[in-house]
């Protein structure tokens, strides 16, 4: 698989990466299945995916603990990617970005993982009663201490840091331009895809000015331009999607023509290239600095993603999917 440089220090990395959170959270949890989803990391890995990206929060600590099983035989190959700064309690999630926490964290994290560094140690959010400044210089010393290679930072989400007028990256701006005054960011992780493409907006472009990697998060808009989501099948109580205002039964009737759009294009490369991986495709065209991280559970799904870094879309073909219809129904 072609490989992808995120920051100044040119990690390398594949140029698709694999999101782990849906072996242990917030998708159907009665199909998770711990063996499944080991043999599925091992799947990517075998086929060049090295990005491997999860976070303390999932499960919770459950996916660091799955991961954890494959690292174990297979740390080498693996470039490993997880997150601090939030917490699960019952029915709710905090922040917490207490220095003393993320350092306690960070041990945690690396004994469920099996290792002694994390490659990408990623802020998943910033904790409003404490300055960024200050959880960041936390994580800074973790690289010095050997523990971290690379500082990253999640976006503030959809519903998140808003305000009249404002752009949706705009919150996350502020906060990329205050810890970059501490220590390098060399990663930004975000949505970003053919129905959620706000990034290209502002937030890319300051990655792609500054050198730093960007972590396209739900490239494939969590299942939908897949094509393999039908209107109205609904979702399991515990499924993030449940409660998504583009996954009622009417908005994903209605956005149907981004996945037609998707096989159109689809169909000109050949009878085995999918929906999935022109959506991936388009995510790649977008920089080289740009790295998708699809969700999966399964390894026949980890296969195909992965294959998408063979598809290159033409010009036409780019501007062809520029030109499908605006996404219906949102958090905003």
């Amino acid at each position: 698989m072609e490989r992808r440089t995120i920051g100044a220090g040119a990690l390398a990395v594949g140029a698709v990466g694999l999101g782990c959170m849906p072996m242990s959270w917030a998708y159907n949890g009665s199909r998770q299945r711990g063996d499944e989803s080991v043999r599925a990391v091992h799947r990517a890995l075998d086929l060049g995916v090295t990005l491997l990206d999860t976070a303390d929060m999932y499960g919770p600590f459950t996916n660091e603990l799955l991961l954890g099983r494959v690292l174990r035989e297979r740390r080498a190959e693996a470039f490993v990617s997880t997150k601090v700064g939030l917490l699960v309690g019952d029915q709710h999630i905090v922040a917490n970005g207490r220095p003393g926490y993320v350092k306690r964290a960070c041990d945690a994290s690396l004994r469920r993982l099996q290792t002694d560094v994390i490659d990408l140690y990623q802020l998943h959010r910033a904790d409003p009663e404490v300055p960024v400044e200050e959880t960041w210089g936390a994580m800074a010393e973790l690289v010095q201490a050997g523990k971290v290679r690379a500082l990253g930072l999640c976006a503030v989400g959809a519903r998140g840091g808003r305000r009249s007028g404002a752009r949706m990256h705009d919150a996350t701006l502020r906060q990329l331009r205050r810890v970059q005054q501490v220590f390098p960011v060399t990663a930004v992780q975000a949505e970003l895809s053919v129905w959620s493409p706000e990034a290209l907006e502002a937030l890319l472009p300051w990655c792609a000015a500054r050198g730093v990697g960007f972590l396209a998060a739900m490239p494939l808009g969590n299942g939908f331009l897949t094509g393999t989501l039908r209107p109205g099948e609904g979702f399991e109580p515990d499924d993030l999607r449940a409660r998504h205002p583009r996954f009622t039964a009417e908005m994903m009737a209605a956005n149907q023509p981004i996945v037609a759009g998707l096989r159109r294009v689809a169909r000109r490369y050949g009878d085995e290239v999918t929906a999935a991986q022109v959506a991936l495709a388009w995510v790649l065209a977008q920089g080289a600095h740009v790295v998708p991280v699809p969700g999966t559970k399964r390894g026949r799904w980890a296969a195909e993603n992965a294959g998408a870094a063979q598809v290159r879309l033409s010009a036409e073909d780019l501007a062809e999917l520029g030109r499908l219809p605006a996404a219906q129904g949102s958090w905003d």
